[in-house]
């Protein structure tokens, strides 16, 4: 049974990897286009140059290089940062900091925790990374 598993390993990490990016590039496009929904509350897009805009750039760029498994690790490694302050600065507070249900910052501790891990394992056989640099890693 473990034979059978190892052999789908390669796929099922790849569509983890294609998933958790894209679903993160929807946050940039969101930010800077209002699509697929906006999250300014329909008053336009953010401004590049703002806090705001810097996380789209990192989410729409980012998203497309873990979507791609290209420079994977660096990638990740700042992703996984940009997260993490999102649940400790944006989200979390002394009161709830380890409650992220209440404080809504589910999502910016789960992006964050599997972006980490896209830090240490790389991006997998059935990357651009392993592609053109030879390593799943």
């Amino acid at each position: 049974m473990n034979q059978l598993l190892d052999k789908f390993s390669p796929v099922v990490f790849l569509l983890v990897r294609i998933v958790t990016g894209y679903m993160f590039l929807l946050h940039g496009t969101a930010k800077f286009f209002e699509f697929p929904v906006s999250m300014t509350g329909g008053n336009g897009s953010v401004e590049l140059f703002s806090l705001f805009g810097l996380a789209a750039i990192l989410e729409v760029v980012g998203g497309i290089f873990i979507i791609l498994g290209l420079f994977t690790r660096p990638t990740a490694f700042l992703l996984s940062g940009q997260m993490a302050y999102a649940y400790f600065i944006v989200h979390a507070t002394a009161e709830n900091v380890l409650q992220p249900m209440l404080n809504k910052g589910e999502l910016a501790a789960l992006y964050s925790v599997i972006f980490l891990l896209f830090v240490v394992t790389g991006a997998g056989k059935l990357s651009l990374d392993y592609k053109f640099f030879g390593k799943a890693n």
